[in-house]
């Protein structure tokens, strides 16, 4: 990994095929887990909280058993940079959008990742796109428009919901660019610990402010959903995020959202009893040859 020092070590000892479906499986789990703790607290506070204690636990840790200095000047900055657009952008926009929208339809959007990735890497990072990834990438956006067509012309889910969700895919896209661009140094856990509790402060003022901390109900399924987002989600689902940019391409990381349509759908209808149309199955398809023709070596 270019931009850190030690922080390809344990990731290394897992192995890919086990990081990426640790990685796949908690991100794509945490539109489900998110959509039970909005039931029982307000986005904009559900976010903040989690930030906070994430971000406080990952610090704590990193002090504790000595992991890495803390990174200084542009290296700070980066990190601050990056934790804001894909934590308090990012998930401040796709959870506001997922109070009205599916989780299924919201890992779908997000999933979408890799093509406005491509896109914005090619003249910001110098990545090229070979046919190869071309023909990825265009069967991956085909597979997911047709769901998104589908899912949108039917009624099925309300339009300024999605619109939220596709403004935090921006964001996200953007935070993967500017993190292969600026190259911030630091161990993984102290740079993740720093961009999610910086994330956690800047949404303060937004969650108490605009939100009622009172609507918060603290019942067992929030409470567990909650502890699901912190640690799973915002403390193994990023840091192995960082891991995967820090090892490939931008293009190539987040080709493994493509993943992210099946493994969504299925588990908003496991935990959610959300439908899964025949279309959304068809459009897996496409979706799964992508991303093994973008991710494929040589």
């Amino acid at each position: 990994m270019t931009q850190c020092t030690s922080d390809t070590h344990t990731p290394g000892r897992l192995g890919l095929p086990l990081a990426v479906s640790v990685f796949c499986l908690t991100w794509s789990s945490a539109f489900a887990a998110g959509k039970i703790a909005l039931a029982d607290c307000p986005p904009l506070l559900l976010l903040c909280l989690r930030f906070l204690v994430a971000g406080g636990l990952m610090l704590g840790v990193a002090r504790l058993v000595q992991r890495g200095a803390w990174p200084r000047g542009r290296d700070l900055a980066a990190h601050l940079l990056v934790g804001l657009l894909g934590n308090a952008v990012y998930l401040g926009l796709s959870y506001s959008g997922l109070v009205t929208v599916s989780s299924g339809l919201t890992a779908l959007i997000i999933s979408a990742n890799p093509i406005l990735t491509a896109l914005l890497a090619r003249p910001l990072l110098g990545e090229p796109l070979g046919r190869r990834t071309l023909i990825g990438l265009a069967l991956g956006l085909g597979g997911v428009a047709l769901i998104l067509r589908h899912r949108i012309g039917t009624g099925a889910e309300d339009l300024n919901g999605v619109l939220l969700v596709l403004a935090a895919l921006a964001a996200l896209s953007a935070s993967a660019v500017a993190y292969k661009r600026l190259k911030p140094r630091g161990d993984l856990l102290v740079a993740n610990g720093i961009q999610v509790m910086a994330s956690g402060l800047v949404l303060i003022p937004f969650a108490f402010g605009l939100e009622d901390a009172g609507a918060i109900r603290w019942t067992a399924s929030f409470v567990t959903a909650f502890l699901f987002l912190v640690l799973a989600a915002s403390v193994a689902a990023y840091l192995l995020w960082l891991w995967l940019l820090g090892r490939y391409s931008a293009t190539e990381a987040s080709a493994w959202h493509f993943l992210m349509p099946p493994l969504g759908l299925l588990l908003g209808w496991l935990v959610l009893g959300e439908p899964v149309a025949l279309f959304d199955l068809i459009g897996i398809v496409p979706v799964a040859i992508g991303i093994a023709l973008v991710t494929r070596k040589g």
